[in-house]
């Protein structure tokens, strides 16, 4: 069988309630033995050990060696596959995105511009969502991932820009970061935003200076300003859920991807994805990081436990703060200016998405409750808050098994990576915006000598402090290899090398997508290596990224969980 969902939907109007009618299936029966030979076997153990052939019995490897070794252990029940050559290894672990946001596709229109998309003006994003809007004839009309910095015009689409798709039905369109929206004159009344409203704390709606008084919205919507938002796009539905996590699962699945992430998912979909998880539809193991903001307090007084939101393969092995915004959307919060100064502002610096005294209390109070905690810091100055959060949360409440985690991590200063060694911090390193966005941190945002050591991985590397790399999709495209060729080249679109000093070895970059990843997750000891004991996740690729010529262009030819095969392209 494959593994696309078996769930018939029903929208039926009961007592307000959706109903759905699912079809439970049994899971996949793994062969009882199987043997991968004749192939490189990458194990990722703690050696790096490099092997040609691998047993698994029962969903479980068995063992890992030599070929004639292992093919002397064949029997009457054992299928046996030929690599031929190929390369074996742990399956991707997603050390930090959005599933299953990828397939949003099926409700939102695609907005991005290249490498990604085509958009590349506001004209032709309006035109986007004309034409979409004529397939979603009701409910809010929805984009997602313009970019201002590459579209003719340079800037983002406004109110009066958006009321050309619809003067009436709310539009909202979200920037390629995630962390801004813009939006029309209906949906910022549906939203209850006018002259009048003042800016959320860790958030800013953007002002027309042009208007008679100054203060009428523009449409465009910051960090907390933009969540209540969320609470109308994401109200999609249960059959348009069920199609966005199909989608999702089928792409990860088919790129290698065996642990996904959904970092700040809200509970409902949690819920949604941990049902899934157990009538068998959902083969992907998932690893869920609530958002603090909705959940932290009922962790904080005891009412809710993370394990309340883990269901099968679903686990929850942290809570999510968001303490600044992006770089690319001007709201990370910096020690230093941005480069090209902020709408003429030369000392503006961006700003925390959380006070400094709320993010020490909330830290503090993770740890009291022995609950692990990943605090998503951008800029350098929230990354010092985080840190000096985390220090204090040790000294109060000691935990030496916390390993505490920075999501992105991007403009980690050196002293800062050396500060993480000595408090045990883990960082996870958004290492592809070299490539998506290098050109222009040089450019705009950083400036050169910053944008040089941005996701510092050989820092991390010389000062023996563990790390991931992941790729905060959907923000970018749920390509794990592209992980890995962007902290071994660090080039950008243009062919730029982005920090030389920084690019690190093709094994270090594969250990940052399996096995640290899975260390981050608190699931070393079932996946993200190949050895006796562990669970079978395991990707077999076209060619060896240890050698290859392009890592980018190896191919997946088949992913395997719990030993069963659940994507083969040959």
């Amino acid at each position: 069988m494959t593994w696309r969902v078996a769930l018939l939907v029903t929208s039926a109007l009961l007592g307000g309630v959706l109903v759905l009618v699912a079809i439970v299936t049994r899971p996949p029966t793994p062969p009882a033995h199987e043997i991968y030979f004749n192939g490189v076997v990458l194990t990722m153990d703690p050696v790096d050990t490099v092997a040609q052939a691998v047993s698994v019995r029962d969903g479980v490897i068995e063992a890992v060696g030599r070929s004639e070794d292992l093919l002397s252990m064949v029997d009457e029940q054992t299928l046996t596959i030929d690599l031929r050559g190929r390369t074996l290894m742990p399956g991707f672990v997603d050390a930090h995105g959005h599933f299953p946001g990828s397939g949003q596709t099926v409700f939102s229109a695609d907005l991005n511009s290249p490498p990604i998309g085509d958009i590349d003006s506001i004209a032709q994003l309006i035109s986007r969502l004309q034409a979409f809007s004529r397939d979603q004839p009701d409910g809010w009309i929805v984009g997602h991932g313009y970019d201002d910095t590459l579209m003719a015009e340079r800037r983002h689409p406004t109110r009066d820009d958006l009321d050309r798709v619809s003067d009436d039905r709310p539009v909202a369109i979200t920037h390629v970061s995630g962390h801004l929206a813009a939006v029309n004159s209906a949906a910022l009344a549906a939203l209850g935003i006018d002259e009048s409203t003042p800016d959320p704390e860790g958030g800013v709606i953007v002002r027309d200076p042009a208007s008679a008084d100054g203060r009428r919205p523009n449409g465009v919507l910051e960090e907390t300003a933009a969540r209540a938002v969320w609470d109308h796009t994401l109200d999609i539905g249960l059959a348009n859920t069920v199609r966005m996590t199909t989608q999702a699962t089928e792409e990860y699945l088919s790129v290698g991807v065996t642990t996904a992430s959904a970092g700040g998912m809200p509970s409902s979909l949690a819920s949604f994805l941990g049902l899934m998880s157990r009538l068998n539809q959902l083969p992907l193991r998932v690893a869920l990081f609530p958002l603090f903001e909705e959940v932290g307090e009922s962790l904080l007084s005891g009412q809710v436990a993370l394990d309340d939101f883990a269901e099968a393969r679903l686990s929850v092995p942290r809570v999510k703060i968001i303490a600044d915004g992006s770089i690319q959307g001007y709201t990370g919060y910096l020690t230093e200016p941005y480069y090209v100064p902020f709408k003429g502002d030369s000392t503006y610096r961006g700003y925390p998405s959380v006070s400094r005294e709320a993010l020490f209390r909330q830290v503090a109070g993770l740890y009291e409750r022995r609950i692990p905690v990943a605090i998503h810091c951008n800029g350098d100055a929230s990354i010092d808050d985080g840190l000096d959060a985390i220090e204090a949360a040790m000294d109060a409440h000691p935990w030496p098994g916390a390993r505490p985690l920075i999501i992105h991590a991007q403009m980690t200063r050196k002293d800062q990576i050396d500060r993480m060694a000595r408090l045990g911090v883990t960082p996870s390193f958004f290492s592809a915006h070299t490539f998506y966005w290098g050109d222009r941190h040089a450019s705009i945002f950083m400036g050169p000598e910053r944008a040089a050591n941005m996701s510092p991985a050989r820092w991390a590397l010389d000062a023996g402090v563990r790390f991931s790399s992941h790729l905060d999709t959907p923000v970018t495209p749920m390509l794990p290899l592209q992980a890995v060729w962007s902290q071994v080249e660090r080039q950008s679109t243009s062919g730029a090398v982005i920090g030389p000093a920084q690019r690190i070895g093709r094994m270090p970059a594969l250990r940052a997508v399996t096995i640290d990843a899975a260390w981050q997750v608190f699931m070393d000891e079932q996946v993200g290596s190949i050895v006796p004991g562990k669970r079978a996740d395991l990707v077999v690729l076209s060619d060896n990224p240890l050698t290859a010529d392009n890592i980018r262009t190896i191919r997946v030819d088949r992913t395997i969980i719990d030993g069963t095969t659940v994507y083969k392209r040959l």
